[in-house]
């Protein structure tokens, strides 16, 4: 392990910067890159100093989370409102306020059902059946008695 080189990334300014890192969605290993260090520098790091784990976790927990938000408000719809300013000769004469409904979005749908719900939305459904049959074969017996 690279000798002192945690320390800065122990400061207040060290942490906020991997938090950040970890929101913006970048990798380990990018982020050890960022930091200097190869991956498994950094795996060592998140075991011996748990201020970096949680660094870590909670910058990638924030951005989980605002994808999943997201996600829901595109595959439920939501409301927006668009402000519209007329001008004439340059002065503004108008301003309008339209609210517009936006649907759902049947792929984000179909997203969501997959992840959240996949005992029922899955594509491939998995079937087990048993099958208790008391079928004889006697199919040898039979040729015997033909070659007879």
């Amino acid at each position: 392990m690279a000798k002192g080189k945690y320390e800065h990334w122990l400061t207040p300014d060290g942490l906020t910067q991997l938090k950040a890192w970890a929101r913006d969605g970048l990798t380990d290993e990018e982020i050890a890159t960022k930091c200097g260090i190869c991956r498994d520098t950094l795996y060592e790091w998140k075991k011996r100093f748990p201020d970096i784990s949680d660094a870590l976790k909670k910058g990638k927990d924030a951005a989980d989370i605002e994808v999943e938000n997201a996600l829901f408000k595109r595959a439920t719809g939501y409301t927006v409102v668009e402000t519209r300013v007329e001008y004439e000769f340059g002065v503004e004469i108008k301003r309008v306020e339209i609210t517009k409904e936006v649907p759902g979005d049947v792929g984000a749908q179909c997203f969501w059902l997959k992840n959240r719900r996949p005992d029922k939305w899955r594509d491939k459904q998995q079937v087990e059946a048993s099958v208790d049959s008391d079928i004889q074969i006697t199919f040898a017996d039979e040729l015997q008695e033909f070659v007879q």
